[in-house]
């Protein structure tokens, strides 16, 4: 029987010292030393724990704020938002392509004071927070902006990360609102902003998780989120002559899957070709702006609404390979999210899975458990040469902007998306509940969380409210010298902020921002 991993790397019987580079081992020494494959800090987990932030948004921000604060009760030491398609494309909860869709799969944003009813009773100077936002991201950036100011807070103090990354929007996910060139700038003024006056917030999370729940290899995934990241770190130094500032708030979103030897590869694999990538790339020496530091979640495409509780085991070991591989920052999914948004019962046994990894198991006791197994040590190496070579790859089409264009990149996704659907289908890959030992059970025993419908209608009641309430004559002429500053090259962030804080709606500032860039989707 032959074995392999997801990616098609053969699995051997047994590993020896025969099977790896023992003068790349020596080199790469201990952990915290480059090119960092053992990990970025010599401590490991020893001197800080991973942040340990559950994914959290749907119905109305107050919705949302009760389960936040249900979830900080119960050891979450960092926040993760997640909004509806509405707000993720640059629409109000009253417009008509948002009907059936408001509160839905995050949380309904209008505006500042749905931010103001979000972080009720949290305070932004103790907590990082980040959103997973792309399109919009700059709207909802100057939303915590403003939201700091008004409670008479330095906007310097706040933590956390904005997605920003639009590139892999165009590539797997889809929620994008303006076309590529427009969309790409906006995402750099946001970056150029950010490094200057939030200096301890990520502008920035180049993600790899929604290419990889989109269908790609654990290579495929390593090789675009890269190539993406040499995008905005080629924009950035063409805008400001130097790369620098941005490189130390630069971070990445990595999904977890199941093959469990190959996930802890891909993350030691990921270190160490980023940290070559940026030295030999741009001449960078310094150790610290060549750390590849990144958020890792248990990818959903994995879960299933056949047995939902095997989930949980499905979660808890991606979990360990995602802390076996060094993650900054982790989600757990709950086992019921194949078939809706997660109950608080099953958001806290997620939560409570990574809090015994960390208590229980003392694999946060020592820096990089598994460095030097050979079966670990050899697909590091593996992926490191793969992925190198999908590299150059993409480099011959001209970089990842043409490899997007032209459907290159696209089309590899759809094809390894394809083979591995196919291989499940077969039963070559076993999914214990679906193809294998299942037909007796499902999901009835489960009781799914469901949206209210009331919360569509509330949000929409607040955001009428809101414009009642407002200048109308301030947010005009904040929304106008938006569209005016769009069509120079000065940076829309502080004009964007100026129009939020006037009392501007999301949509209404999406839609001042499109006059001028136009609009990606046709229903606009």
């Amino acid at each position: 029987m032959e074995f392999q991993t997801p990616s098609g790397f053969d699995i051997k019987r047994v590993y020896t010292h025969q099977d790896i580079n023992d003068v790349t081992l020596r080199q790469e020494g201990e952990p915290g030393k480059f090119p960092f494959a053992r990990g970025l800090y010599p401590q490991g987990y020893q001197a800080k724990l991973w942040t340990m932030r559950m994914y959290c948004g749907y119905g109305t921000a107050a919705e949302t704020n009760k389960r936040f604060h249900y979830l900080i009760g119960h050891g979450e030491t960092g926040l993760s938002l997640a909004f509806d398609l509405p707000t993720q494309m640059g629409l109000d909860p009253d417009h008509p392509n948002s009907k059936g869709e408001v509160g839905k799969v995050g949380v309904s944003v209008g505006g500042i004071w749905d931010f103001e009813r979000l972080f009720k009773g949290i305070d932004l100077s103790k907590v990082s927070i980040s959103m997973t936002i792309n399109a919009t991201a700059l709207v909802l950036y100057s939303c915590l902006v403003v939201l700091a100011r008004r409670r008479g807070l330095d906007p310097k103090i706040l933590r956390g990360t904005v997605q920003n990354d639009i590139l892999k929007e165009y590539l797997a996910r889809g929620t994008y609102a303006f076309p590529p060139a427009p969309s790409l700038r906006l995402a750099c003024d946001l970056m150029e902003y950010s490094v200057k006056e939030t200096p301890l917030f990520y502008p920035v999370s180049v993600s790899g998780y929604h290419i990889r729940e989109a269908g790609a290899t654990a290579v495929d995934e390593l090789a675009f989120t890269f190539g993406n990241a040499l995008v905005y770190l080629d924009q950035f130094k063409a805008r400001v002559g130097s790369i620098k500032t941005l490189l130390q708030r630069l971070s990445f979103f990595f999904g977890v899957h199941n093959h469990f030897l190959e996930e802890i590869a891909k993350f030691r694999a990921a270190r160490k070709i980023w940290a070559h990538l940026v030295r030999l790339r741009y001449g960078i020496e310094d150790p610290k702006m060549l750390h590849l530091r990144f958020h890792a979640q248990t990818c959903g495409s994995t879960l299933a609404r056949q047995d939902p509780f095997n989930n949980a085991v499905r979660v808890s070991l991606q979990a360990m390979a995602a802390v076996l591989g060094g993650a900054q920052s982790l989600h757990t999914n709950s086992f019921d999210e194949a078939l809706a948004i997660p109950t608080e019962q099953a958001q806290l046994l997620a939560l409570r899975t990574q809090q015994i990894l960390a208590l229980e198991t003392g694999i946060a006791d020592t820096a990089d458990p598994v460095g030097g197994s050979y079966a670990i040590e050899a697909l590091t190496q593996d992926i490191v040469v793969s992925v190198k070579d999908r590299l150059e790859e993409i480099s011959r089409h001209g970089g990842m902007l043409e490899a997007i264009k032209d459907g290159f990149a696209g089309q590899a996704i759809a094809q390894s998306s394809y083979h591995y659907q196919m291989a499940i289908e077969s039963g070559k890959i076993p999914i214990v509940g679906v193809n294998t030992f299942g037909g007796d059970h499902d999901s009835s025993g489960v009781k799914a969380f469901k949206v209210r419908p009331l919360s569509e209608n509330q949000s929409v009641r607040a955001l009428a409210r809101h414009r009642r309430q407002r200048e109308k004559k301030r947010v005009e002429r904040a929304l106008e010298r938006l569209a005016q500053v769009m069509a120079t090259q000065e940076n829309v962030v502080p004009v964007a902020i100026g129009a939020v804080d006037a009392g501007a709606t999301l949509g209404e500032i999406a839609q001042a921002l499109a006059r001028v860039a136009g609009w990606q989707q046709s229903q606009h």
